[in-house]
């Protein structure tokens, strides 16, 4: 069947609207006065033990803003914060050069964080609009498609109890993880391979709970590879914390 001419509109209006909403974001990140700091923390603590109520109340905000989106960037800036003050915990343990540091922040902020999160969101964003969309039961129906700034909040919220895993508890244990041995290794894939599979189970709940889409048990799968990955891993001896630590600290391991 042929694009009506209603869905042509819709796409139109939505381009339209989009980018006066995205330069509008931006220009919220420079003005705390402006962001829900509380609500915030809240989303934070919840993700971590009740993520469903988070996306629970992603459905309001649809009602009542009318996008699936933040219209805050708060989390982000939030996020950022406290991945920077993790990043420099380790290397006030790690590493002994103020300018290494620094190279060290900005590289986890920009590359782990922001780009390999925008090619996530980018990567998520054409699979739901491509392929994971319902087909619309008749041509009057207002076509609804995945916003990529909601795809980067679902990244954001997944990513989070990765960071209090992989970051937090990570620092405290790692004088344990990055030691010789078994039971080093068998730590570091365990916390690896849960801190993983949560991120997926939370990608899951953030496009599930969109009601255009469909088959979206398809960003459970990677679950699956993790779980059958992490035995293998262990038995060859391969430790993630070692590695990624490698990456950074070399010198001081």
């Amino acid at each position: 069947m042929l694009p009506t001419t209603s869905r042509g509109r819709s796409s139109s209006s939505t381009s339209r609207t989009t980018n006066p909403f995205f330069i509008q974001y931006l220009r919220r990140i420079i003005k705390w006065q402006q962001m829900d700091i509380e609500y915030t923390f809240w989303q934070m603590l919840h993700l971590c033990t009740s993520p469903k109520v988070v996306y629970q109340h992603t459905k309001y905000h649809k009602q009542t803003k009318n996008q699936w989106a933040r219209d805050d960037p708060a989390f982000v800036v939030i996020c950022s914060l406290l991945l920077a003050v993790a990043t420099l915990a380790y290397c006030a343990a790690y590493d002994h050069s103020a300018t290494h540091a620094v190279f060290v922040v900005i590289s986890v902020l920009l590359f782990h964080f922001l780009f390999i999160g925008m090619l996530l969101a980018t990567f998520c964003w054409f699979l739901t609009n491509s392929y994971l969309r319902e087909e619309a039961p008749n041509s009057h129906v207002v076509e609804q498609r995945v916003e990529w700034l909601y795809a980067f909040d679902v990244h954001c919220n997944s990513f989070f109890p990765m960071f209090v895993m992989l970051y937090v508890l990570h620092y405290f244990l790692s004088p344990l993880l990055v030691a010789h041995g078994f039971i080093p290794v068998l730590l570091s894939n365990l916390l690896f391979m849960v801190a993983s599979s949560y991120y997926h189970y939370l990608n899951f709940l953030g496009y599930d709970v969109l009601p255009f889409l469909e088959r979206t048990t398809f960003f459970l799968y990677p679950i699956s590879i993790v779980i059958v990955l992490s035995p293998i891993l262990i038995l060859s001896g391969f430790n993630p914390s070692r590695y990624f630590m490698n990456m950074y600290f070399s010198h001081w391991l």
